[in-house]
């Protein structure tokens, strides 16, 4: 008998009080016949984004939503490994909460995996029918930027390396983030180049990226720095 797919949602957190009910609402709504499971990683928020968790556990199930807290800011690669720890499903999505991912591209990226049979479905802002919205200038080409350096460097296959929301058969996450050595916002790139490089077949979806909704975005000079960084150790490592 076939097994039955599922979907183990890691969802990293940090003052995301007022986007997680939302983000979980619409997660419940566009995957009305999946099975899943959302893991929130919450970083020690002290906006009371757990007390907001801890109400939607009640509302929905603690079996559907799992409450993974850390005891402060600890990156975001370690919060996927974290989440993993606890993951049951034999797929993994991760997304941001603040609501730049929505969830209704979820079953685009299913149906992508279901079709292709693909180790890694990965979100895309740079082919047709993709986008970014609420961005100025100045963001659009720091970010497109930083997608062109990249490929010109690296040659990973991939429209977009620095984007967050995709889709892992647990097996190769396990596997690609294991050999990951980055923080931050280069983190996703090592990753995708990874999983590139060890040769796992990766399809694309097209998304719109919404810029957060609520609360400050965390991508600063540092990040940039960081970036450009890790760029020079995936050229010299992989």
């Amino acid at each position: 008998m076939e097994q039955k797919n599922k979907y183990s949602i890691i969802v990293p957190t940090y003052n995301e009080r007022l986007n997680i009910a939302l983000i979980v609402y619409l997660i419940f709504k566009h995957l009305r016949d999946v099975d899943f499971e959302i893991i929130v990683v919450d970083d020690g928020s002290p906006d009371g984004t757990q007390e907001v968790v801890k109400q939607l556990q009640k509302l929905y199930g603690e079996d559907r939503i799992l409450l993974r807290p850390r005891p402060k800011k600890l990156g975001l690669g370690t919060a996927y490994i974290h989440g993993l720890k606890h993951a049951s499903g034999n797929f993994v999505v991760i997304m941001d909460a603040d609501l730049s991912h929505h969830p209704k591209y979820l079953p685009s990226f299913i149906k992508k995996q279901s079709e292709t049979g693909a180790s890694i479905v990965t979100g895309t802002r740079y082919v047709k029918g993709g986008g970014v919205h609420g961005w100025n200038l100045m963001r659009k080409l720091t970010s497109r930027g930083a997608n062109v350096l990249a490929q010109t460097l690296l040659w990973p296959g991939v429209s977009d390396l620095t984007g967050s929301f995709r889709l892992y058969k647990k097996s190769v996450l396990e596997d690609v983030i294991s050999s990951c050595v980055s923080k931050g916002y280069v983190f996703q790139m090592e990753m995708i180049v990874r999983a590139s490089r060890k040769g796992y077949h990766i399809e694309e979806v097209p998304i719109t990226f919404v810029d957060r909704v609520f609360g400050s975005s965390k991508l600063g000079g540092s990040e940039i720095i960081e970036y450009l960084k890790g760029l020079s150790y995936l050229l010299v490592t992989t």
